[in-house]
């Protein structure tokens, strides 16, 4: 099994004093990245699959943090996927 990740932008942003979505747009704006609000969103709300290196250094920028800060990488299977729902045994 290959590695995986954790995904802490929002955790990053809320030490940051960035407690909405809408706080990151404009800073993406001000580095060159014109994101629409749902990409925006979903940056935050959901862990990336695919991240243009040029937007993680601008977020690395944005809330002063290191990569580790942001992207903690875990051994495969040990909890990033959602937790089985106890009255149907699938993902959440």
């Amino acid at each position: 099994m290959s590695p995986d990740y954790r995904w802490h932008l929002r955790k990053m942003m809320a030490v940051r004093g960035m407690y909405a979505t809408t706080d990151l747009r404009p800073l993406l704006a001000e580095r060159g990245f014109r994101l629409s609000q749902s990409q925006v969103y979903r940056l935050v709300a959901e862990r990336p699959v695919r991240l243009n290196l040029r937007v993680l250094m601008a977020l690395l920028d944005i809330l002063d943090c290191t990569m580790e800060e942001l992207i903690e990488p875990v051994p495969a299977g040990t909890g990033t996927s959602p937790a089985p729902r106890p009255e149907t045994g699938r993902p959440a």
